[in-house]
């Protein structure tokens, strides 16, 4: 086997760098949000936690929720962070740390995302639970690996590029269909816009406003045969894309917060949040 060059995966005092956890320290169910102070919020439901971690944004707590182990860790906005966290997850698991060697046998994790949207649709309002059946990134992240994906993916990538007028490639991921009928029983399924930013990438404007106008007007007037986009974040598409690359299985859990459609916040936010962490953390 090929050793891992010492530069290219990071262990301080053992722990691999950024997540700062050792093998062993894991679970192989996940559960991860962006804001780090909801890493407490979600482990305030388990029966005991076993191990606390915390090195800049990547907070971790494994415990036991009703006889299941389970760790939550938060991970920060966008999908260059989402890169950092499934490559370390994936080393605690996969890899020998002590020999920098992959494993002959391959761990595969159950990883969970509970995270917010905002909604591209009328119908789709706030304090929706949404499961992003299949999600398309335009961000850069995938330029720099292998490609993947099927015909059908690339197709549906392609229009989007040029219906919206993008001057690259988007690319598409796929929630696991075992988790998709285990969690996301009786949530709205949808196709998510995973974008690169908060302000001009999701149609904001400021001081500045972005280089095309009416950005949330061409999302949501975005069709390809049946699928037309549901919903945008800045996560999902790196977390199915890099889940894919890795052999994981991969769901992201989305509460409508927002409907950019009807200029629309919803008031009981946190209240949903705490609703979707009790579901998903009974179901998964």
């Amino acid at each position: 086997m090929n050793k891992i060059k010492s530069t290219d995966l990071i262990l301080s005092g053992g722990a691999v760098y950024h997540l700062g956890l050792h093998p062993g320290q894991l679970s192989e169910k996940i559960i991860t949000v962006g804001d780090p102070g909801r890493v407490a919020k979600v482990s305030r439901h388990f029966d005991r936690i076993e191990h606390r971690a915390e090195h800049r944004e990547f907070i971790t707590h494994t415990g036991y929720f009703e006889g299941k182990r389970i760790t939550v860790i938060s991970t920060g906005m966008g999908t260059d962070n989402i890169e950092i966290l499934m490559t370390e997850l994936d080393a605690l698991v996969n890899v020998d740390l002590e020999k920098m060697e992959a494993k002959a046998e391959l761990t595969t994790l159950d990883i969970v995302r509970i995270g917010t949207s905002g909604s591209l649709r009328v119908n789709i309002t706030t304090g929706t639970f949404l499961v992003s059946e299949t999600a398309l990134g335009i961000d850069s992240l995938m330029s720099f690996y292998p490609p993947y994906g099927s015909a059908a993916d690339q197709e549906l990538a392609e229009a989007f590029q040029k219906q919206i007028g993008l001057p690259f490639s988007p690319y598409v991921g796929h929630g696991s269909p075992r988790l998709l009928d285990q969690i996301g029983k009786g949530m709205v399924r949808g196709l998510t816009l995973t974008c690169p930013g908060f302000y001009a990438p999701q149609g904001r404007a400021v001081r500045v406003r972005p280089a095309k106008g009416d950005l949330i007007g061409l999302y949501a007037g975005f069709q390809h045969g049946r699928l037309g986009i549901t919903n945008f974040e800045m996560e999902t598409a790196g977390y199915y894309a890099m889940g894919a690359l890795l052999g994981h299985n991969m769901l992201s859990v989305n509460v409508i917060v927002a409907n950019r459609m009807t200029d629309e916040f919803s008031k009981n936010a946190d209240q949903e949040m705490e609703e979707a962490i009790r579901l998903v953390l009974e179901r998964i």
